[in-house]
């Protein structure tokens, strides 16, 4: 299937390593030409390098998406050395945890000012290039937390579950600019992030942490935990001319740990 993407300016936010930079990846390889940003410029160089030396096109801006000067930046220096925005993939931001119990406010108040007005601030800066041509795709990386609060990731699914109604809000708002919002909610998947989570379990149980992963992953009705690249490919489809009539939707990425539940 011929997605349509060859040419589209991408936008990967968070896409200095795990699910961002493998969207970036994927997204270049299917002929995107992308720019990453995150935090971390040498990182950020890294990615481009990987890309370039598949035959990609990439440029990265090392940038704060909690500050909205920092979210105009990117989409500005994108629309300067690209011609412009197609796609933006928002998947910056991963909050701590804390027992709600002992929760500090702030601790809230920091996951909602990156993942979650990080987002919408990134797309009320790439909106106006997207109804420029009348097309646009925007997709948000969340989480099942969002929907599944637990008394430890309370941080998280409050974040996720903001995502969830700005998607369908912006939805809602530009679909008659044929500008697609969805996002997708993975649940664990096999980065960096989800083995320094399980690391001081590890450590008190005496345990490798890869043991761990694969002991929560056969647990799922998929029977392991999930790869990047796999959540990258779904991404793509969404980010792509082959995705026509989904709008404003939610698909939840989790080895089937929530039993099609809405």
């Amino acid at each position: 299937m011929d997605l349509g993407l060859k040419g589209k300016r991408a936008i990967v936010t968070g896409a200095s390593r795990g699910i961002g930079k493998e969207c970036a990846l994927v997204l270049a390889a299917e002929g995107a030409r992308v720019c990453v940003t995150a935090r971390d410029e040498d990182l950020l160089a890294q990615v481009v390098q990987e890309i370039e030396a598949a035959g990609g096109e990439a440029m990265y801006v090392a940038a704060d998406l909690t500050a909205a000067s920092g979210c105009t930046d990117v989409v500005d220096a994108c629309v300067s050395k690209l011609g412009g925005v197609d796609v933006l993939v928002n998947a910056a931001g991963a909050a701590r945890g804390g027992d709600i119990l002992g929760l500090s406010a702030d601790v809230i108040s920091e996951a909602l000012e990156l993942k979650s007005f990080g987002y919408l601030k990134m797309a009320q800066a790439a909106i106006p290039h997207m109804q420029e041509n009348k097309w646009g795709r925007i997709v948000n990386i969340a989480g099942g937390a969002g929907a599944s609060p637990a008394r430890g990731n309370i941080p998280t699914s409050i974040a996720n579950a903001a995502v969830y109604n700005i998607t369908r809000a912006l939805s809602d708002a530009v679909s008659p600019d044929g500008i697609l919002v969805n996002v997708i909610n993975p649940g664990m998947t096999n980065t960096q992030r989800a083995r320094d989570m399980q690391q001081a379990r590890a450590e008190k149980e005496g345990r490798d942490v890869e043991e761990i992963l694969t002991e929560l992953g056969a647990k799922l009705p998929a029977g392991r935990i999930g790869e990047p690249e796999e959540v990258a490919r779904v991404v793509c489809f969404f980010a792509s001319e082959a995705c026509s009539y989904v709008f404003g939707s939610s698909v939840y990425m989790d080895g089937g740990s929530r039993r099609a539940t809405p």
